[in-house]
């Protein structure tokens, strides 16, 4: 692409806003979200209702996209697009989006940001095994090697705490990063803060990566080839996703609490901001992709991990162990061979193709035959 065709904010390229802005977002939101679920003084009893945020998220969603697809196309003119004969084809991924985003808020709420950021990977192999199954597409072999390689590095992050070092001592070797006293105590001053389910919450980001690679390859198939907006699309998406959030969030599974408490009971700063951020991650993702690679969109995915796993230490008492900081680091190996594009086969190479046959007319008129042999012959 010519430079002067790159898409710039002033003299800034929007590729590069997207991206630093799709880090930050990644690592604010996690962050933010998991603090909301677990910050002091706030329990079980008195801590808002995450159905509420989801249906919140969608609503903020909705309204930002409506405006945006008006002012681009015109009020009739997204109307008739949002509305059109196929929308309701997006009514499957939006409830998939729905229970997805309900159940990150389950996973934050037992995990911490570091650990969730790292295993929510497993999304990349579950749109993988659906691409290749509805999609019918080919992967190479550096791909699943990948994919292999994520895996192991997402169970070494779920593995018990010192399970590397248990290992490592059988060979004499210490791999321990805190003295067992020190992680004893800062387990402990952190059980008092929150209890959370460590196992629920690995089964919460399973599912929902699950239904993210579901939902992201049933969403490519049903629209390859559309031409409406990226707006229209998530008009389409958040209108779609507000009856699976109220029905069954916000009245089957809160109702009679949300009755007796209100519909923003324990609503905070803090609450507003993780559902300001959730609602601008999904348009985020998608200006990121129209303005950047799929590359650079895992580079931005991998920095922000680092970026949870360093404020998780700081503002959480996160305990760095062996096998996290083996576990993310295959991770982040892994994220960059799958996103690297496969080497394609080159054609002959240059020392053995034809070279152009040149006519030489001699003094009698006549064309002097081709050589009999060599290279050139053999690849006509």
């Amino acid at each position: 692409m010519p430079e002067q065709d790159v898409p710039k904010l002033g003299s800034i390229p929007l590729k590069w806003i997207s991206l630093v802005t799709l880090t930050f977002q990644n690592s604010a939101l996690i962050l933010i979200m998991h603090y909301s679920r677990v910050m002091p003084g706030y329990d079980s009893n008195s801590r808002y209702f995450a159905s509420t945020a989801v249906l919140m998220n969608e609503v903020i969603k909705l309204a930002v996209c409506s405006v945006v697809a008006a002012y681009s196309r015109g009020l009739t003119g997204s109307f008739t697009e949002v509305f059109s004969r196929d929308c309701w084809k997006l009514a499957i991924p939006a409830c998939l989006y729905t229970i997805q985003n309900s159940l990150q808020y389950v996973a934050v709420s037992n995990l911490d940001a570091a650990t969730f950021q790292v295993t929510y990977q497993l999304k990349i192999i579950t749109t993988a095994i659906f691409s290749v199954t509805m999609l019918h597409r080919n992967l190479s072999v550096m791909k699943w090697f990948s994919l292999l390689l994520l895996t192991m590095g997402i169970a070494l992050v779920q593995l018990p705490q010192n399970i590397l070092s248990v290992v490592a001592s059988t060979f004499n070797v210490s791999l321990r990063l805190d003295e067992e006293e020190e992680v004893e105590s800062k387990q402990s001053a952190l059980e008092g803060e929150r209890e959370m389910n460590r196992t629920l919450g690995l089964v919460a980001v399973i599912i929902a990566c699950v239904l993210s690679g579901l939902a992201g390859v049933y969403f490519e198939k049903v629209l390859k080839g559309s031409q409406a907006s990226l707006w229209v699309r998530n008009v389409q998406l958040s209108f779609f996703s507000l009856f699976p959030a109220f029905f069954f969030g916000v009245l089957w599974k809160d109702g009679i609490a949300i009755a007796d408490k209100g519909f923003f009971f324990g609503y905070n700063a803090v609450v507003w901001t993780a559902i300001g951020f959730q609602a601008c991650g999904g348009i985020v993702v998608a200006l990121c992709v129209n303005f950047a690679d799929n590359i650079a969109k895992n580079f931005a995915t991998s920095i922000s991990i680092l970026l949870s796993f360093i404020a998780s230490v700081y503002f959480f008492d996160f305990v760095v162990t062996a096998n996290f900081i083996f576990g993310a680091a295959m991770v982040l190996v892994a994220t960059y061979l799958y996103s690297k594009p496969d080497r394609r086969p080159s054609s002959i190479p240059d020392d053995f193709r034809p070279a152009p046959l040149q006519s030489t007319v001699v003094d009698d008129g006549k064309r002097p035959p081709l050589s009999s042999g060599g290279v050139n012959e053999k690849l006509q």
